[in-house]
Parts: structure tokens; sequence; C-alpha cells
């Protein structure tokens, strides 16, 4: 009510089962001062509701006419064409809320693109890096959700999706611990080791066998098909010899 926006649905839904999310995960290294000592890793943060604050709402400092972020808008900026979306604006044009800190490293941003003359309800999810430039992440906040999950919460993931990556030592942790996502690059060199080559007519090919029993029939001694032989040979003779005796 207070910035006359709605939430969207999936990111209400969220806030009706939780107000808000932090997991924080660590790792032991060899290379810790005192043996043993966890060193904090991932984390993984969704504000509450309460620390949902509003971007560009407020002067950076507290002297009067101080600048603030919407000081930095230029009207010559580029504009969403092609596969480019617009990008948010700092002033009255957007509403800008913050969903992750990042550590220092940035701000997830849940945006309202259009908010005049009315807010319009469509939300996009943006990265603001600490350059203050914008990146897109996703369309929806379940999407984000579970980009968020997928990389583990780990330093500096949103930087994947800009256009100069993420930092040296955040990429060995990407190395250790999500191999894949940094090298996507061998993905389109390899592409044939990751596809599944599963032919069903091989897999199901026993269907079309005899049974077990049949070969196990055919598969037997020589001797005891002798030893068979003789016997209906013998039983057939005492049978003619006892009805010759009639």
């Amino acid at each position: 009510q207070k910035n006359s926006c709605i939430l969207p649905e999936d990111l209400k839904n969220f806030y009706l089962m939780t107000d808000g999310f932090q997991m924080t995960w660590s790792v032991k290294t060899d290379g810790n001062l005192i043996a043993d000592t966890p060193m904090p890793l991932g984390s993984m943060v969704i504000n509450s509701v309460s620390k949902l604050c509003r971007l560009g709402g407020s002067s950076m400092y507290t002297l009067p006419n101080a600048p603030t972020l919407a000081d930095l808008e230029d009207d010559t900026g580029e504009e969403g064409n092609g596969d480019k979306p617009e990008k948010p604006h700092f002033d009255s044009r957007s509403l800008i809320f913050e969903l992750d800190p990042c550590n220092g490293n940035g701000k997830v941003c849940l945006v309202y693109k259009h908010a005049k003359p009315v807010v319009s309800p469509d939300t996009e999810i943006w990265f603001l890096d600490r350059a203050l430039y914008w990146h897109f992440l996703t369309k929806t906040f379940t999407a984000y959700y579970r980009l968020l999950i997928t990389h583990l919460g780990l330093p500096q993931w949103q930087y994947a999706f800009t256009s100069y990556g993420v930092s040296p030592q955040a990429k060995q942790w990407f190395n250790m611990y999500k191999p894949i996502t940094i090298n996507t690059s061998l993905l389109s060199e390899e592409a044939d080791s990751f596809v599944n080559k599963l032919d069903p007519n091989k897999v199901f090919k026993s269907k079309n066998k005899t049974p077990v029993i049949k070969k196990k029939q055919l598969a037997q001694p020589a001797g005891s098909q002798k030893s068979h032989t003789s016997m209906t040979s013998s039983k057939t003779s005492s049978l003619a010899g006892n009805s010759s005796r009639k």
C-alpha cells in the first residue's frame, strides 16, 4: 500500500509461507589457520518483507539536496531492443526493491519497470552490480529462486550472468562445486558426451528372445540325450514283447 504496487503471485505465496529465507554453508580447508575451523562460503538470501526496501527513494547522504540514484539516469541510455530487455530506471519510471544484498557484491532486485501512470503488475528480477550497471536475470521470482538453489549460493554467482563473468577467486569455487556452470564452452564443444545415446531397440531386445526354459532343454548334454533315447527304446521293446506274449 505504501508503494502502490502489488507483489507478484509467486513472491506473495513465498512470503505467505515464510517471511524471507537465509541459508549459509561452510567448508573446511587445509589452509585454515585454526584446524577444523569451517570457512563460510555459500549464502542464499531472500529479504524479509520488512527488509524489502525500495532503491532510489532516498538520498545517499543526509545533507539537503544531496544526490540520489535518480541523478545517475541518462536519457540517452540504451532502451530495450532485440534480445536485450529494457533496463530499469532509478527515477520514478520504475520501482525497485532489494531482494538480496549479495554480501556487498551487488544487489538482486525485484523491478517494476513501468510505474507511470500506474504501476504495472509485470515484474522482473535484475542484478545491480557494484558499478551500478543492470543485468537481467529472470522474468519471475520462481525462476530466480531455482537459479539461487542450483548455484548453491556460491560467492558472486550472479556475475555469471554478466558480460564480464565472475572473479578468478569465485571461479575456483565454481570449478570445485559447480564445474559445468562455469565451463559452459565444454558443453558446445563436447556436446556428444552429454547426449543420451540409449537405443530402446537394443535395451528391450531380450523380450523377443526365446524363454530360458527352452534354452536349457536345447542345451542338454549328449550323454543325457543318449540315455533318454535308450530308455525310450527299451520301453517300446518291452511293450512290444508283452503284446506278442498276449
